[in-house]
């Protein structure tokens, strides 16, 4: 007589069945491991099962501040360093200091980024990657200071700034607020990198002010004010930014998703909403699934409608405006 089915391989089924078919696509959240307790009557841990066996079989993968989707390719952790920076990297690696050039360099130090975060890149590594002596690389770039510029100045040139359009200021402001977080969450480094203290020089972040400028250009704001505008949406989205590094290197060292560390940690969050007041119980009772593009998302929009008032102060502005910026 065969042994039952173990309960979280026919979640795993029921859920690989939904991928296979469609119904849940490259991207999409899958069930977060509290929804498949409910919905399954399963315990948490066993729910935590179903995510590390879907993460197993290559069907989803974890993503900072969303929680777990499905994959549109093998999970990148299972694959060596080494060849994550081949696969990632546009440069053919042949090998030979004659054929280095600073954009294959670039190319190769984001790729190392990308792939292992900003703690693993040094120009010895760089070099190990394209097979070159280190030294053979201040030829083209005289450290990782200014090798670190060039690859800002390269990912902010992946997309052309949205130009002005005929929808109205919020509409170019959140253009160009989402192209900004596109590539921050396309490139995790990239936020703590940049400085707003000490903006790094690179042509195409002053490409990006200029488009701002250009937006609020003809609503009687005085240099310095667009400027503040400038600032402060782009340090929105920078500062949440700033959580995607952090929670790739914690899921590279617990191998927990965000969704399923929290999941361990119910018992001390029910002590402290048993302490806390009635609305904190019952906000914390709720099936709250965080997720870092729809709290983006929200606050863009906040901070949007913040400054449509600001700006609808002025009548003369009111008109480029549509009276609400919604």
């Amino acid at each position: 007589m065969s042994r039952p089915e173990a309960p979280y391989l026919r979640i795993v089924e029921d859920i690989r069945r939904r991928i296979v078919a469609g119904e849940l696509r490259p991207g999409d959240q899958v069930p977060s491991a509290r929804r498949i307790s409910q919905e399954w009557g399963v315990a948490i841990a066993t729910a935590t099962k179903v995510h590390a066996a879907l993460r197993q079989q290559g069907l989803t993968e974890a993503r900072p501040g969303v929680g777990t989707v499905v994959a549109s390719a093998p999970e990148p952790a299972r694959v060596p360093a080494a060849e994550r920076t081949r696969r990632l990297s546009s440069a053919a690696r042949p090998g030979g200091e004659g054929e280095l050039s600073r954009e294959r360099i670039v190319s190769v130090a984001i790729a190392v980024a990308d792939a292992d975060g900003m703690a693993e890149l040094s120009m010895r590594r760089v070099a190990t990657e394209l097979g070159v002596a280190t030294m053979s690389l201040y030829r083209y770039v005289a450290g990782k200071d200014e090798l670190v510029l060039h690859m800002i100045d390269a990912v902010l040139g992946e997309e052309e700034v949205p130009p002005p359009s005929t929808e109205g200021l919020r509409a170019d402001l959140a253009a160009i607020a989402r192209l900004e977080w596109r590539f921050f969450r396309r490139h995790p480094w990239l936020a703590p990198a940049m400085s707003i203290t000490r903006p790094q020089l690179a042509p195409n972040a002053v490409g990006i002010t200029d488009g701002v400028l250009h937006a609020l250009d003809g609503l009687g704001l005085d240099s310095e004010t667009q400027l503040y505008v400038h600032l402060t949406l782009f340090s929105f989205g920078r500062g949440l930014a700033t959580a995607i590094e952090p929670e790739i290197e914690a899921q590279r060292e617990t191998g927990l998703t965000n969704d399923e560390w929290m999941n361990f940690q119910e018992a001390r969050l029910a002590e402290l909403a048993a302490a806390g007041s009635p609305l904190l119980r019952m906000a914390l009772r709720n099936d709250f699934d965080f997720d870092l593009d729809r709290l983006f998302e929200f606050g863009l929009s906040r901070l949007l409608d913040g400054l449509a008032g600001y700006l609808s102060e002025g009548s003369a502005r009111s008109s480029r405006l549509g009276g609400h910026l919604g």
